[in-house]
């Protein structure tokens, strides 16, 4: 029986591959392209958001990074949940989910872009609630928004 897959907080010296994992994930969803430019910035954003609250996690396969989860637990917003392409369909993103509900257990609060319709038709199936949609001003993408509560028992 293979080994499970360890979620574990990301080290510092795997943020370049971490970036490069979102990267393979983002380009798998047809809305971005491979770029060098586009790996460095988001490199850089995953030191920049660090600095600024997130809580890294990856999904880690033998030491091989399956997939990120970036959480800023104080917002309770599941802010990054991007699996890499050949662990898609694997339930890796089903296992961060519960990962990330037992750091947040009441409540929490995403978006994803509105054209990245494999998404967010995941979070609805995953019992996230629709809200609203607005415009990132950073990037011009229509973005939903989402918040999922636990379901308290009746009485």
């Amino acid at each position: 029986m293979p080994e499970p897959i360890v979620i574990r907080p990301a080290r510092s010296d795997e943020y370049d591959e971490v970036g490069r994992v979102w990267m393979e994930s983002w380009v798998s969803t047809g809305l971005g392209e491979h770029s060098d430019t586009l790996l460095a910035d988001l490199r850089a954003r995953i030191r920049r958001e660090i600095a600024d609250g997130w809580s890294l996690f990856v999904a880690d396969d033998r030491g091989t990074i399956a997939a990120m989860l970036a959480l800023h637990v104080p917002k309770l917003y599941l802010d990054m949940l991007f699996v890499a392409p050949g662990y898609q369909g694997r339930s890796v993103g089903r296992q961060l989910l519960a990962f990330a509900r037992t750091q947040m257990p009441d409540e929490m609060h995403l978006r994803c872009v509105r054209e990245n319709e494999k998404a967010w038709r995941w979070y609805e199936r995953e019992g996230f609630v629709y809200e609203r949609e607005e415009i990132e001003p950073s990037n011009g993408f229509m973005m939903k928004y989402y918040r999922w509560k636990r379901q308290r028992p009746a009485g």
